[in-house]
Order: structure tokens, then sequence, then C-alpha cells
């Protein structure tokens, strides 16, 4: 009998909680969407739990102050970790899975994959330095205050995948489609924090987003796609997607991706018999489930990721025993296997 697909409120996130699950996918949306996730991305985050993942939805708040949103991120999966695996024993669940950090995916869309790259960011050990040099040292004390506030120190998502769907590294004339006001709400202060600019001075800096990769849309307008880099200057230079795939290609683990076939709103959908409605009448509004391969790539890149998380963990558990000569010598360690992409 398959386990039943069911939210129930957690904390302030939305919980479907597998029975026996293999992993647990912690899921934030888009501006908009992503406030009822439960809602438009239904038939997505259904196909993730059918393949044995515990489902974490995490509403969107609309902010300007994204740095905020990124800790609070933080610390709502530090307060699930304790409460799924209470909510697990009680249901006489598997509840191990939910002890373990190694054990959690970021999955992202649209604008929600920038709350999730601040956070990678964040786990680095050089975050505050990066920080001062990409925007200001009082925006770095500022993150630290938050972070102590939050009673965070010390707490990351290092070692925990993520993967980004149609990322936008959102600027505040994407929130607001008026420029002028836009760029008048930049100069007083009061527009979005961190900018498109230092966010990408961020993310270049960093020697994370090693555990990485991305899934971008052909016809994306907003997030953009691999094709941009033949397209007009302009085009090229907003490109999100190509900008990551530049990036991130170069880091000690290439990032993974794929391009398919749609639009930005292409994760949107609700299962109706044999069909996927995806609530976008501006596009092709429905279609039939055997023909929609997303979820089919989410799942193989989330396969490919924890194969890339042990192999990094025993990169690293070999560079530091060749550091110390005398632990090597006292064990052996099998080297990681090839990566394939």
């Amino acid at each position: 009998m398959s386990p039943t697909f069911r939210f129930s409120p957690v904390s302030f996130s939305w919980v479907a909680i597998h029975p026996n699950p293999k992993g647990v996918i912690q899921f934030i949306g888009g501006a908009f969407f992503g406030t009822f996730p439960t809602v438009f991305y239904r038939h997505f985050l259904q196909t993730l739990f059918e393949e044995g993942y515990t489902i974490i939805a995490l509403p969107f708040r609309f902010s300007f102050r994204h740095w905020s949103i990124a800790i609070d991120l933080l610390k709502e999966q530090e307060i699930l970790r304790y409460e799924l695996a209470k909510i697990a024993n009680r249901l006489g669940y598997q509840d191990k899975t939910y002890q373990n950090k190694a054990n959690y995916f970021w999955l992202g869309h649209s604008l929600g994959c920038k709350y999730i790259a601040l956070l990678e960011f964040l786990s680095g050990q050089q975050w505050k330095q990066i920080t001062e040099s990409c925007i200001d040292r009082t925006a770095y004390q500022q993150i630290e205050i938050t972070i102590a506030n939050a009673g965070l120190e010390g707490v990351s998502i290092l070692d925990q995948p993520s993967l980004l769907v149609a990322p936008d590294i959102s600027d505040t004339e994407s929130a607001i489609p008026i420029e002028a006001l836009a760029h008048f709400l930049d100069q007083v202060g009061l527009g979005v924090k961190p900018t498109r600019g230092q966010t990408q001075c961020l993310v270049e800096r960093s020697r994370l987003f090693n555990l990485t990769a991305l899934i971008s849309f052909e016809k994306d307008t907003l997030a953009g796609s691999e094709t941009d880099e033949f397209k007009c200057e302009k085009i090229k230079k907003n490109s999100d997607v190509l900008w990551l795939i530049g990036q991130l290609k170069k880091r000690k683990f290439p990032i993974l991706h794929k391009e398919l076939k749609g639009k930005h709103l292409e994760p949107l959908g609700v299962r109706i018999g044999e069909y996927v409605v995806d609530l976008n009448p501006f596009d092709k509004f429905i279609e039939p489930l055997k023909s929609r391969g997303l979820e089919g790539i989410v799942i193989h890149f989330l396969d490919e990721l924890r194969q890339r998380q042990s192999q990094i963990d025993a990169v690293e558990k070999l560079e530091d025993d060749t550091q110390n000569p005398e632990k090597l010598s006292n064990s052996t360690y099998p080297l990681p296997s090839r990566i394939s992409y």
C-alpha cells in the first residue's frame, strides 16, 4: 500500500512525512506561488514524496531583506529536525533520518533559490571577510547579530545538497516593475538587500557550492537559459542561469545542469487523473503526465547529489589524513569513483 501524501502544519511549515524516508527535501518556491506551495506546486512535491522523500514546504515570505529570510529558513530547519523526529516516532515511522543533517536537501524555484544560495554562502568559513569585501563591514555585523539573536551561531547547511530550479537572483527591479521607483528605493536604502550584483560577488568568492545542481528552461525569460550566451548583450548580462552555470562549472566539483523545454513556471501544477494542470493560462495549461519530464530529472539529480556528497566526504577525509601522516599510515580509504554528469 502506497503511503498517503498529506501535508500537516508543523512550526511555520507544511510537512508531508514519509513512513520510511530516504531523505528530507526542504522546498521554497518563488514569489506569490511560493506563498501557497502545497497548492501551486502540489504535483511536483507529490511526485518527490512518492519517490520516498519527506517533504517540507516552506511558505514564501515577501520582503526586501533577503538575509533575514534566509536566516529564518535556517532557524526553521533546526526546529523541524527535532519536531519531525518526535512526530515520526509517535506515528511508528523510522525517525533516524531526521537526526542527521546530511539527509536534508534544499530545493528551490525562482526567487527561493536566492535564499538557498545565501545559506550556502553563510556556511563557509570566510563569509565575514567576503561579505565585507563585497558589501561592507556594517552588513556582515548586522548579519552576525541576526544569527546570534536567532541562536544559530555555528549552524549551517554545510554538506547539504542544493537543487536550483530556474534560479532568479532577484533585484529591486525584479520585484517592482516601475524602473524609476525601483531606482529610488535603491538610492534611499529601501531596496532589495543583498542586490543581484552583491549576491554574485558573494557566490563568486565562496569556495562552496560543490553540492549544487541546476535545472533551467529554454524559454525562461525571467531566470534565463543557457542559450542566452548567443543572444544580445543585455539578455546575456541579465541571465542568472547563464551566470551561475559559468561560475559554478569552475568549482572543484562542477555544477550538475540540465536544460528542459518549458518556461519559468514549469514546476507549477496539480495532478488531475492522467494530466497535470499547470495553473498558467499563458502557457500550455494542461499536459499529459507521461510527457512531463521535470520530476524525473529532479529525482535523478537528487541521487547524483547524494553520490557526490559521499565522494566529497571521502576526498576531504583523504586530504585530512594526507596532512596527518601518522593517521594515514594506520588507515586505508578507497579513492572516490569518477563522477558522472
